[in-house]
């Protein structure tokens, strides 16, 4: 018996849960399905009509498929649970007086302190601990930028202790909070049919906008870092708020065009290639050899498919318009699947419904 309640589920027992609907006891290894012929990826129990075993992939966490390049299933919605429980976290956070929030906090509020801890930094990379002490450093620097002095940025902050406070702050931003007012930027997140995507904003543009499973993201965020100075801590902004809602109305079908305000830093060629290409019309493609000649030089292609790859803001800066001269979709660093399916959703065809293709 107590073999049989240790041993984790093989691919088998996580597909026989998926016919018959019935969520298994325990997570582990193999507890999210990938379905290759639609691109999705779900959990057991999940209602959708049920794949054939052949055309499934095992993953141990939705983080894992959305890597592989799957996204979420929209009827059993595999990342969701996480998704509520880490905002609800966020949002005790951000309710809490000094930042902090205990496990009794967490107990009356109905959720588990140790799967909220593993969950938190699973999908974060932090301890709730780390986000809270982070967030209240940043709105520290926001205080002082609005001209608040250092004693009332470390109390409003929570901070009891003096020297704490400018440690921890030093650590962060790189000086004391008395040599200097930083201004960094915040980092959050938004989830789309195509997966995860991390957002770096301020209260004035956009930094970047990126799916978290680009192999370049981390050059990306180094890169930011290193260009304009500035510490990324956990966030948001108005700019947070405008990209999420205009993101989401882009999927809806909704949005042909992005409002948010943008902040590029690329070399002059660069800028000129992201300048183009946000002047291909919604639901049209142009050849990386089109660009080419749009930006004076039609035998950069190379140089412009590598300026494609260094744009640091999916969608907004529509970079998955430029396809080959035979038509070939190869060259997206987001992947030629999700390409595809970002030119069909403008192009208004039909794409597979989430989780219901065999």
């Amino acid at each position: 018996m107590l073999d049989a309640l240790m041993r984790m589920p093989t691919d088998r027992d996580i597909y026989e849960a998926f016919l018959t609907r019935t969520a298994l006891a325990h997570e582990g290894p193999g507890a999210i399905i990938g379905v290759r012929t639609t691109g999705v990826f779900c959990r057991p129990g999940c209602p959708a009509r049920a794949p054939k075993f052949g055309n499934c992939e095992f993953f141990d966490s939705a983080e894992a498929a959305l890597r592989a390049g799957y996204r979420a299933c929209k009827r059993c919605h595999p990342a969701g649970e996480d998704h509520r429980l880490v905002r609800a976290l966020i949002q005790m956070v951000e309710d809490s007086a000094d930042g902090r929030v205990t496990e009794k906090a967490m107990r009356q509020a109905g959720i588990d302190p140790s799967t909220a801890r593993r969950r938190f930094k699973a999908r974060l990379g932090m301890s709730v601990a780390d986000y809270g002490r982070l967030r209240r450093l940043g709105l520290a620097a926001q205080a002082m930028e609005r001209g608040a002095s250092v004693i009332d940025a470390q109390l409003d902050a929570g901070f009891e202790s003096a020297s704490g406070f400018r440690a921890a702050f030093a650590k962060t931003f790189g000086v004391a909070p008395s040599r200097g007012r930083p201004d960094p930027l915040f980092v959050d997140w938004l989830e789309t049919q195509e997966g995860r995507m991390i957002v770096v904003a301020d209260d004035r543009a956009l930094y970047l906008v990126e799916f978290v499973d680009r192999v370049r993201l981390p050059r990306q965020f180094e890169r930011l870092r290193r260009i304009h100075g500035r510490a990324v801590v956990p966030g948001t902004t108005q700019v947070t708020d405008t990209i999420r809602r205009e993101m989401a109305e882009y999927f809806s079908g909704a949005r042909r065009d992005f409002s948010v305000a943008i902040e590029t830093a690329g070399t002059a060629f660069q800028s000129d290639v992201w300048e183009a290409l946000r002047t291909i019309p919604y639901g049209e493609t142009w050849s990386y050899a089109d660009l080419a000649r749009r930006v004076g030089n039609d035998r950069a292609v190379r140089a412009v498919a590598s300026a494609n790859g260094a744009n640091g803001l999916a969608i907004v800066i529509p970079c998955h318009r430029v396809i080959g001269s035979d038509g070939g979709l190869g060259g997206y660093a987001g992947g030629v699947d999700r390409k595809a399916r970002l030119l069909a959703l403008e192009a208004g065809t039909s794409i597979p419904p989430t989780g219901e293709a065999v």
